[in-house]
């Protein structure tokens, strides 16, 4: 897949098509997926010559995506955090922690947004870690890093030296979700495709993928509504 360099950078989905006749882009309204087509026998450094030539057009049309319309997380917002909507509250100590269907958040309450993605991320990692790790025990294999970033193009990322990224958010959907995208990502250890025998290494070590995966089809758009202080949802 390939990546508009720039502040910040934009994944970007190849998609070939027999009834295409010249390039194109488009960008989802849901999630902000930037898709550019093209012909089935066009080069694709033609293609990325075409997206070069596009950027200015490319990143007003994202920079208007209407985040306005999202909701500020803060105190006495409801933001789920692992499948469970929870309530933010202030609360006392140093620690944030859940209290029944409460977020229990310290501190000034005008850094509640981005102490709480601090938290996502932290809690993000570790599940996604266990997941990858039992994963990648069940296909004999091992990953190399594991990174976590805020991409609205994909939950996750399987790379040629076995880096796998992932988006943070997904601590956000629940629990079963985020053991699927682990699985898939882990699956191209295996096979770095979408082949049938892909499939069949997520069906072996994920049986049932399918109905988290059309979770993520109908409600994961929803995970990125969710606005956070400016600087909190950039990964790490």
């Amino acid at each position: 897949m390939p990546v508009l360099p720039g502040d910040p950078p934009v994944e970007v989905h190849l998609r070939r098509s027999a009834q295409a006749r010249r390039f194109s882009l488009r960008v989802s309204r849901l999630d902000g997926k930037v898709t550019l087509s093209l012909p089935a026998r066009a080069r694709e450094t033609e293609a990325l010559a075409f997206l070069a030539e596009q950027e200015g057009w490319l990143r007003r049309t994202l920079a208007r995506m209407p985040e306005s319309q999202g909701l500020a997380v803060g105190i006495g917002c409801v933001l789920p955090v692992e499948g469970r909507p929870l309530r933010l509250e202030t609360g006392p100590g140093r620690a944030i922690r859940v209290e029944e269907d409460r977020l229990l958040v310290p501190g000034d309450p005008a850094r509640a947004g981005a102490r709480v993605a601090a938290w996502l991320k932290v809690l993000a990692r570790d599940r996604l870690a266990l997941a990858s790790t039992r994963h990648a025990a069940q296909v004999g294999r091992r990953y190399g890093r594991l990174v976590l970033r805020d991409t609205r193009s994909r939950w996750g990322s399987c790379s040629h030296d076995g880096t796998l990224m992932y988006s943070w958010r997904l601590i956000m959907a629940p629990p079963s979700v985020l053991d699927y995208v682990a699985a898939h990502e882990v699956a191209h250890l295996v096979q770095m495709n979408h082949s049938p025998a892909y499939w069949a290494v997520v069906e072996g070590i994920f049986p049932g993928w399918k109905r988290q995966r059309a979770w993520l089809h109908s409600h994961g758009g929803g995970l990125h509504r969710f606005r956070f202080a400016a600087g909190a949802g950039n990964g790490d």
